[in-house]
């Protein structure tokens, strides 16, 4: 099992969170300072310069970080520096928020995406199973995902 971090900025909607409902089921860590994110984990990041590979599996010991925030305050992320930060290839979301806005990923979207990428479907798949509209996404992304494995 992959260590599953969230920095969470407080920007949205507890109810409709995704962050949240990982941590209630226990299959993430959320915290609420950026200081505390793992100097060498991947950071998936939608600002970073570099695309996740298969290759960044060597820092998946330090644990796999997501960023938790308004999409419309992204750019609050520039000064974060911790771990390597990674971006993912835009893929298509099919959370109730954002359904169809290429690239406009749910947290844990974003994390089920890395992961399979990162050959961890199985975890992807459980991440996924907590959401009634989670089994979707990769099916959406299906393709894409399977050539980037």
């Amino acid at each position: 099992m992959i260590r599953i971090i969230i920095y969470h900025s407080k920007q949205c909607n507890p109810k409709a969170c995704t962050a949240l409902k990982l941590k209630r089921h226990g299959l993430a860590k959320v915290f609420y300072t950026p200081r505390r994110i793992p100097r060498n984990s991947i950071v998936l990041n939608p600002l970073a310069e570099r695309i996740l590979t298969k290759e960044d599996r060597k820092y998946l010991r330090y644990g796999l970080v997501a960023l938790d925030c308004s999409w419309k305050k992204i750019e609050e992320l520039k000064g974060l520096h911790r771990g390597h930060h990674r971006v993912l290839p835009t893929l298509m979301p099919v959370n109730p928020v954002n359904y169809g806005k290429m690239g406009k990923l749910s947290t844990v979207e974003a994390l089920a995406a890395a992961l399979r990428i990162l050959s961890h479907g199985e975890q992807a798949e459980e991440l996924l199973g907590k959401f009634k509209w989670g089994p979707g996404f990769l099916e959406a992304n299906r393709e894409l995902l399977e050539d980037l494995e």
